[in-house]
């Protein structure tokens, strides 16, 4: 049966933005591998992607030439800064999306922005909306703070006040997303996720849904490569993200005390940009109190030499970062299905990580991985001080892991698994 897909994306993909001349976002580099699939499936008649713009709308049913296939493009405008914010002139913007392009799918990625919900109030035909899970925001919410003390969380900075965006207002506007993800889930009849904690978690938001398992399959470069002891940097720790508390960087900084006296020469390399430094008076003003948390306990504890941060970077420097260290940690105080996790064992390096969200469901402890339990940096330094004193288990848990990663986010399996969605939703 031909198929009329439309999907509702976070991001315009860049295979899209290239043939547009626009930048597509790196970020979720797997939809661009999905669509390269689908736009050479002929069981698929039509797709069409709508995505975000901060500009006007610009493109209604814009027939693009990908490979064989023709794709309709269509745009809604979107504060994406400010994810928490809804705008109820989407659900027009959807409502004449829908009646150009006429969908026997929907499918939305995602549910943190408020078009997830716009565009199933326009759609109202549960059964044929497909929604995919990421991360779980409502559960998110209430774990952001990661046991920072409670003055922290109170503390506002100049860039905090100036911004709206203290840590308070911070984990408020988790919350209000949160809730909308809710009423999302609520209006769906289907969903794809794949931990144990997501389908959970949907199915107490919805007991009427359907949930479909489906792992991502990552992006292309993280499929070759592969991790050796012998070629890393010995006694590093790559951590891929520390923008805000949720990803438990302090957590890290707390254990590295302890990892340091067993291993003086310890370093850590951080994807992402800076928080904690400033040079200039002006610079200074521009630090979140987070920011400012980390670097005191980064000078309480004289780690400012252990501590670089990679600024952003593209998937094949990602891969290399991985490579490059000793033990992958991720220290959350709650995810789903991190893909930098995902992403480390598919290049057969050692993670660390905590026994939080749907994590348990990628890394069995032990077997494919160190999981610890979560705050506790006594455990996490003594994981990490384990695998390197361990050089047999350290290769042995990236060797398994890697298997496991190759098989989960097997980029053919998943994709059938995707069609039969289609196939079944859409009868």
């Amino acid at each position: 049966m031909a198929m009329r897909i439309l999907w509702v994306c976070n991001i315009l993909p860049p295979i899209l933005g290239e043939k547009l001349g626009l930048p597509g976002s790196v970020k979720e580099g797997w939809i661009s591998g999905i669509l390269e699939q689908l736009i050479q499936e002929p069981e698929v008649e039509t797709l069409g992607v709508c995505f975000p713009t901060n500009g006007p709308a610009r493109h209604m049913g814009t027939k693009l030439q990908v490979g064989e296939k023709e794709v309709c493009l269509y745009d809604f405008t979107e504060d994406t800064v400010h994810p928490e914010c809804y705008e109820t002139g989407l659900e027009q913007r959807f409502a004449e999306i829908f009646d150009h392009f006429s969908p026997y799918v929907l499918h939305i990625f995602g549910t943190e922005y408020g078009h997830t919900l716009a565009a199933l109030k326009a759609f109202g035909k549960p059964e044929k909306s497909l929604v995919g899970l990421q991360g779980i925001i409502s559960l998110c919410a209430k774990a952001y703070m990661a046991d920072l003390p409670k003055e922290i969380q109170q503390k506002r900075t100049f860039r905090d006040w100036l911004k709206k965006d203290s840590l308070l207002e911070q984990q408020e506007k988790f919350r209000i997303r949160g809730e909308r993800e809710k009423e999302s889930i609520a209006l769906t009849g289907h969903v794809t996720g794949r931990t144990q904690f997501d389908k959970d978690a949907a199915l107490e938001m919805n007991p009427k849904v359907q949930y479909h398992p489906m792992h991502e399959t990552m992006r292309s470069c993280f499929y070759t490569g592969n991790w050796s002891l012998e070629s890393c940097k010995k006694h590093s720790i790559f951590f891929s993200q520390a923008d805000y508390p949720l990803k438990g960087f302090h957590y890290l900084l707390q254990a590295l005390p302890k990892i340091l006296q067993q291993f003086p020469d310890t370093t850590v390399t951080v994807a992402g940009n800076s928080l904690v430094q400033f040079h200039t008076i002006k610079e200074k003003l521009k630090i979140s109190a987070y920011g400012a948390y980390l670097r005191k306990v980064m000078q309480e504890n004289r780690l400012e030499e252990k501590i670089r941060f990679l600024g952003k970077l593209e998937a094949e420097q990602m891969k290399q970062a991985y490579l490059n260290c000793h033990t992958f940690v991720c220290a959350s105080s709650l995810e789903n299905s991190p893909n930098s996790v995902a992403e480390a064992m598919l290049l057969g390096v050692p993670v660390v990580a905590p026994t939080v969200g749907g994590i348990p469901s990628m890394v069995e402890t032990e077997k494919e991985g160190i999981l610890y339990a979560p705050g506790n940096t006594e455990a996490l330094a003594e994981a990490i001080i384990r695998l390197w004193q361990q050089d047999e288990l350290a290769q042995n848990l990236g060797a398994k892991g890697q298997i496991k990663a190759k098989k989960a986010h097997n980029g053919i399996n998943n994709y059938r698994k995707l069609l039969a969605m289609y196939q079944e939703i859409g009868l």
